[in-house]
Formats: structure tokens, sequence, C-alpha cells
């Protein structure tokens, strides 16, 4: 009996290990060859940094695609797609020296949206992202159509993958409630929480620019103002100088001074 049980316990210790080995062989495959040529070809924000940043920002998406399984349902997933979704996760953190998704183990790509019930296919279809929930805490649904729109778009103010991750860093103390207590300081809750009501009130008047969706509820705001700092951040300093400052102070950088936007550069 002591004999066998050194036996199972032998067994159950290599299955152990073996699954380790083969979980961080899968991961590490998960980085292209060619990302740093992807991220040059395919992401404004990568390309309009210097060469120190470019370095590390290459750092951060290594880290996060060894770290994060990113898998298709009905399609196999592409390179491209394998550093938008590290570049979506990596531009609202990048102002922070060691933040991790400790709260996203799966990103889970459909062909394009999907319902409720997480279904392509069939009518009723309008969902491009989802950070998940309950059994499916940890997850994180994209529309890989959605997911290239936001990259190879450069002229709108919308990017859903970045949204998604935004959802994520809110989430990261609890809540998604549009107050990241984990990146904002305290005293900074108040006058953004202020900020956030008047700004919404004025959308729901249809006084402003920012997509109406933030309206719904303080942590849509904070996910909608953020794909709208990241995609067009000149453009958010000119009409909402307010907002723009607030935003640099909670994710602690200053796009608009990188930032030149295809239509006026040189």
């Amino acid at each position: 009996m002591v004999l066998f049980g050194l036996i199972m316990m032998g067994l159950i210790l290599f299955l152990y290990i073996r699954n380790i080995f083969i979980r961080r062989r899968v991961l590490h495959g998960n980085v292209p060859d060619s990302y740093d040529t992807l991220l040059e070809q395919h992401v404004r924000y990568y390309q309009q940094l210097d060469d120190q940043d470019k370095q590390r920002f290459r750092d951060k998406v290594t880290r996060f695609l060894k770290r994060t399984t990113i898998e298709g349902v009905g399609i196999p997933v592409e390179p491209l797609d394998r550093v938008l979704v590290a570049a979506s996760a990596i531009i609202p953190i990048f102002g922070f020296k060691d933040w991790e998704y400790f709260n996203l183990t799966n990103v889970i790509l459909y062909p394009d949206t999907f319902n409720e019930s997480y279904q392509y296919e069939g009518n009723r279809r309008n969902i491009m992202g989802m950070v998940g929930s309950g059994p499916l805490n940890g997850q994180m649904m994209l529309s890989r159509t959605a997911l290239r729109e936001g990259f190879s778009n450069t002229s709108d103010k919308s990017n859903t993958a970045i949204h998604e991750f935004v959802h994520l860093l809110d989430k990261s103390d609890g809540f998604v409630d549009g107050v990241p207590r984990a990146l904002i300081e305290h005293s900074y809750s108040i006058p953004w929480l202020k900020l956030v009501h008047q700004t919404i009130q004025q959308m729901m008047e249809g006084h402003t620019d920012i997509n109406p969706y933030g309206a719904t509820n303080e942590g849509e705001f904070f996910a909608v103002i953020s794909e709208y700092f990241f995609e067009r951040p000149d453009l958010l300093a000119e009409k909402h100088p307010e907002l723009y400052q607030m935003l640099s102070r909670i994710f602690q950088q200053d796009p608009a001074a990188n930032h030149q936007h295809p239509e006026t550069a040189l």
C-alpha cells in the first residue's frame, strides 16, 4: 500500500510538472516571430513612441502574450490578432511600471459580433466585446472584426479592445463603476465623478461629440472616454481639456504630446 501510494504521488507530481511545461510552451508560442514588425505596421500608438519606449512596449507585449491564452471560436488566431490583443492590453497600462492583469487568463476571439448567449450565428448579434463575470470570470470575449477595425480606422475615436481592457482596469478594485481606485488618487475621485456626471448630462442633451453609449453609466463612460483619450488624444485635449487632464493623471500618460494624426502629419 505504501509503495502504491508513492507511485500515485509520483504520477500526480509528474502530470503536474508536465502540464506546467506544456502550458509554458503553448503560451511561449503565443508570441509571433514578427510581432515587432506587426506593431510598427498596425499600431499607431506604438509608431509614435521613441526607441526606448518602443522596447519597453515590446517587453510588455511579450510578457502579456506569455501569460495569457488567446483562442478563437470558429476561426484560427493569426499573429496579427495576438499582437493587436496584446497592444490593446498594454496601451492603457503603459504608464504603470509593474501592472499585470491579474484578473485575466483567457481572451476568446469570435469571428464577428455575438449575442448574450455567446453565439456568433443567427440574429440579435450586437456584442463586440465583453469582460466575463461569474463562471466566466477571468475571460474576455472579443469580435475579431471589431478588434482589427479599432486599429485600422485612424480617424474615429473608438477601439473596442481598449474599451474592454479599460473595464478590466476598472474592475481591479472589484467593481466596474468608472472609478478605478487602484489608479486614481483619493483626492481626485470626487472631482472625477463630478466631471463624469456633468459630461454625461451634456451627452444626454446631445451637446457633445462623445459616443452616447458612454452615458449608459459611469463604468461605460470611463471606458468610452478612455477610447477617445488613446485614439484621438489631440482632439480630446482640444475639445475636452478638463477630461483630458484628468485622464492623464489617471493613466499617467500624455498621449497628445506625441500624437500626430495622419490627416495633419507632414
